[in-house]
């Protein structure tokens, strides 16, 4: 969505916007401009009340400490935010500071949309974040185009009354293999209820995050960018997994996999599902929507043959090429990184922080709340994935593979067409 340009900063300011206290320092640092005050606009995509509550109060913060450099907070959305930015970069009329995802953006950053902030962003920022999750924001050429804010993984949450009813032991150890999943799901599936719901309204990120824990990487992207498609057995592994619970066993309700994660929290509440498939964000809902008595927790970590790797697919803050003031802008972005903020926007979605000292304050703060211990230990195998380099990957999950995925969940499709059609798309988007 972004691409890379380089911005000419005067040496004296840069070694002013580095030398300022940690993560921003909470101080105006970064300076104003010569002509006056300087006003960012900052378009977040925070949805849930938690997180945009504590997003507004860090902006506040910020602005209040920062009198000569204010954001102005814009409320975007994660539905079109592809193809808004699509015109507003073309348009001209983008704002300075970017709230998105690295799977969406590395495709921007060829186009010269997105500035690189990596002279900005302080050492404790950046040593915070692992080489791995740095490598998602990064564009071929080393430019970083975006700051990893939050991430998220999909897990497995259990109601536990639903457990004991069915004399089934509730997983615990390292990891949940997707063989172990599927015989669970079965003992579960009694009295008319299903053993696992999983919302595949979206199929296509899960499957391409989850497809690593069997070496299934569907792409792979040499030096220039350019990037090949490889659907194989590894890449097929979890669809066919998912298929089977659905069609062959009936352990998994198929009406569940035309539905987005919300529509299928009621039936999990309900008892319909013992089981239940989703984001980890999906945890904020959980309590908050479960009834009185509901008793729940979230299982280890899924695994295939190569163990429990997803990919790390962090939230975004990048910087518009276009804007007037990058330093400014990279300077709240430093600030908007510090363990304090991640950890108040990490808690307020259930998500991930990338910076390991705000994962070390959410585990701190949160060491008596269900489901907090497993949903951290879930992004202990994060890892970078070739589709996040994959400069044509939005449209293809767009247009081919979401929809390809949807037949074939609705066992409408053959696995051997849905491999065809996946490699056929990549073909037909320019790939």
């Amino acid at each position: 969505m972004r691409s890379k340009i380089t911005i000419a900063i005067g040496t004296v300011a840069v070694a002013g916007l580095l030398s300022g206290c940690a993560f921003g320092g909470g101080g105006a640092t970064a300076g104003g401009d010569s002509n006056g005050p300087v006003e960012l606009t900052f378009q977040s995509l925070a949805f849930q009340d938690t997180t945009i509550a504590a997003t507004k109060d860090i902006v506040d913060s910020w602005n209040e400490d920062n009198p000569d450099i204010t954001v102005d907070l814009i409320q975007g959305s994660w539905d079109n935010v592809h193809d808004q930015l699509v015109t507003q970069f073309q348009g001209g009329t983008a704002p300075d500071i970017i709230h998105d995802e690295s799977a969406d953006i590395l495709g921007f950053a060829g186009q010269g949309y997105l500035a690189d902030i990596g002279p900005y962003l302080s050492d404790d920022v950046k040593s915070a974040v692992s080489d791995d999750v740095w490598k998602t924001v990064t564009s071929t050429d080393g430019a970083i185009i975006a700051a990893p804010t939050l991430l998220q993984t999909y897990v497995v949450f259990a109601n536990t009354d639903a457990f004991d009813a069915a004399g089934v032991e509730v997983p615990t150890g390292d990891e949940l293999t997707w063989e172990n999943l599927r015989e669970i799901s079965k003992e579960l599936t009694v009295g008319g209820n299903f053993g696992l719901g999983m919302g595949m309204k979206q199929p296509t990120a899960t499957i391409v995050n989850t497809a690593l824990g069997y070496g299934g990487s569907f792409f792979e992207v040499a030096d220039d960018g350019a990037a090949t498609i490889d659907v194989g057995d590894a890449e097929l592994a979890v669809p066919e997994a998912i298929h089977a619970m659905a069609h062959d066993d009936a352990s998994l309700d198929p009406v569940t996999l035309s539905q987005s994660g919300s529509d299928v929290l009621p039936g999990f509440f309900g008892g319909k599902y013992a089981m239940y498939i989703a984001a980890n964000y999906i945890a904020q809902q959980v309590t908050e929507s479960a009834p009185e008595g509901f008793n729940w927790t979230v299982l280890p970590p899924l695994a295939g043959t190569e163990g429990s790797q997803q990919a790390a697919n962090p939230q975004t803050m990048s910087v518009a090429a276009e804007s007037e003031h990058v330093e400014e802008a990279a300077s709240f972005i430093d600030y908007f990184m510090s363990p304090e903020n991640q950890s108040k926007l990490a808690q307020g979605d259930w998500l991930i922080p990338a910076s390991s000292a705000a994962r070390d304050q959410v585990a701190e703060e949160t060491a008596d709340q269900t489901g907090w211990k497993e949903i951290l230990v879930s992004a202990e195998e994060l890892t970078a994935a070739p589709f996040q380099k994959a400069t044509n990957y939005p449209q293809w999950k767009d247009q081919y593979a979401t929809p390809l995925l949807q037949q074939y969940f609705a066992n409408t499709l053959s696995v051997g067409d849905l491999q065809t059609g996946l490699t056929d798309g990549w073909a037909q988007v320019g790939g």
